[in-house]
């Protein structure tokens, strides 16, 4: 791959690129790269199968080679050997004592079982005299779950004669067939019965892990087609467009400042809570009780009368007391429509963020921003209307209700000026707490449905409305100037797209795959 461009047919040039591309990338002396050299071959006596042809372990450092060089190459492929797919070939030397290979013993740490691990003898032909590997291939001396394979490959002299593989196979099969210790063993030792078995066992695992590949392809189709989805599809050229790419990117914010206000996303809660605990609390703290003090009651009571003291009731007093209390319920109300304003802007937020295009995020956040403003100032308008409606006319039948002093055995002809004794300004101020309370209770209800008729139900209904009006206006310059995409994007757009299509491909051969089979 590094010459992708050129086609070797002279396996002697294909042994002198590998040797040259590995002293470019490790330098002429015996370091190693975990960046591979990739070799693709094509005939029709090959086998399908991917062979990755990793550094021999090693134990001590030779000249030229950095003393960090044993871990290096036993971390180099435990990264490949660790992988749950690799199939391992654990080359062992038939004239060295197997207990102590290497391959054997790494293969049998990533690989417990045994269950993607074959075993390869090399150097049968160069066993001493009286000795064979019988007993190893035929799994007494060492048990794998795959038989082990015997091989007989060209030795350095062959080599450096330039014997070529046919041949060497050609020998190898000989050897085999013709010696004594073998030649019952002949029909599944040798390189291309190797071949055969591992290109076999790979297409049983493949087979065995389509369902799976299928399963995570399908899901990672997903995933892009999502990411591509909310990255929203390549800007147009026209005028026409360019209005539609923004209309459809305001009605996606549109939908999402939805989702976050009916809680398919989080934050419209938040309101609830300001209505549910904030602005009850905030009545609360203003203490009525205190607005109604002994002395508060006189004080309001003898201003109201004037120079000529009430005859029967002070009804003015009344007044006078209820309207101080009311009024005061006008900072809550306030306050309340001022937090929901806070919330819906801070939902606004959020849901442009989603927007990749930082000019149309701004317009659209800044039109947003003013409906929520013109939205508050009309919610706060009609909110204290309601206050001021409870001031300006007193609930009649509350009052027609209490008991009267006759009826209560009082004498009406007393002298009017006891009626500003203690327990008599007392019942005042208890009866006028008692009518604040049953109002404050009726404004606690009324407060919370006028600030969702008037923000949070016109929010979700016209937030972009007068944007929208104002963009059907607006010339292809500057639509084009609202859709200055961030480079980033259109790159991370176009690799998505790139690896969309790959795994469709991969989807689509895996399917005809599965349903031939």
């Amino acid at each position: 791959m590094h010459v992708p461009r050129k086609r070797f047919t002279d396996f002697a040039m294909v042994r002198k690129e590998i040797a040259d591309e590995t002293d470019r990338q490790t330098g002429h002396g015996k370091g190693i790269s975990s960046v591979p050299i990739h070799l693709s071959i094509f005939s029709p006596n090959v086998v399908n199968l991917t062979l990755i042809d990793l550094p021999g372990l090693t134990k001590v450092a030779v000249e030229g080679q950095p003393e960090s060089i044993v871990q290096e190459i036993e971390n180099m492929v435990r990264a490949f050997i660790e992988k749950p797919n690799c199939i391992i070939l654990a080359v062992s030397p038939a004239n060295q004592d197997l207990a102590t290979s290497d391959a054997i013993k790494i293969s049998r740490e990533v690989d417990p079982k045994g269950e993607r691990t074959f075993g390869v003898l090399t150097k049968i032909d160069l066993m001493d005299k009286g000795t064979d590997a019988v007993d190893i291939l035929e799994g007494r001396a060492y048990r794998l779950q795959f038989p082990w394979i015997g091989v007989v490959n060209r030795s350095q002299q062959d080599i450096n004669k330039s014997v070529d593989m046919i041949a060497a196979r050609r020998r190898e099969r000989d050897y085999f067939a013709n010696t004594p210790e073998y030649k019952h063993l002949a029909h599944r030792m040798g390189s291309e019965h190797l071949a055969k078995s591992l290109s076999k066992h790979l297409e049983s695992v493949i087979k065995s892990r389509i369902p799976g590949l299928q399963s995570l392809i399908t899901k990672t189709v997903a995933e892009l087609e999502t990411e591509l989805t909310r990255l929203g599809k390549p800007i147009a050229n026209d005028a026409g467009g360019k209005l539609y790419t923004i209309m459809e990117i305001c009605r996606m914010f549109d939908g999402i400042y939805k989702e976050h206000l009916d809680g398919v996303r989080p934050g419209g809660e938040k309101i609830y809570h300001v209505f549910d605990n904030q602005f009850p609390v905030a009545i609360k703290r203003l203490q009525f009780d205190k607005q109604l003090s002994m002395e508060n009651v006189r004080k309001l009571i003898t201003e109201a009368d004037g120079y000529q003291p009430h005859l029967i009731a002070p009804e003015q007093g009344y007044r006078r007391l209820i309207e101080s209390c009311l009024v005061s319920i006008r900072g809550p109300a306030e306050a309340a429509v001022d937090t929901v304003h806070g919330i819906l802007k801070e939902l606004v937020h959020k849901a442009i963020n989603e927007t990749h295009f930082p000019t149309l995020r701004v317009e659209v956040g800044n039109a947003a921003f003013e409906s929520l403003e013109r939205m508050r100032d009309e919610s706060k308008k009609n909110t204290l209307k309601l206050v001021d409606m409870e001031t300006s006319y007193l609930t009649v039948d509350f009052f027609r209700k209490l008991p009267q002093d006759v009826e209560k055995g009082g004498n009406p002809s007393h002298s009017i000026f006891d009626r500003y004794n203690d327990s008599y300004l007392r019942r005042i101020g208890t009866t006028v707490l008692a009518y604040v309370n049953m109002v404050s209770s009726t404004l606690r209800n009324s407060i919370p449905k006028s600030i969702v008729y008037c923000q949070v139900r016109e929010a979700k209904r016209s937030l972009l409305d007068h944007f929208f009006t104002e963009l059907g206006a607006r010339e292809i310059r500057q639509l084009s100037k609202l859709l200055d995409e961030d480079p980033a994007v259109m790159e991370r757009r176009t690799n998505l797209a790139k690896r969309l299509e790959l795994y469709r491909s991969a989807q689509a051969e895996i399917d005809a795959v599965a349903w031939s089979k």
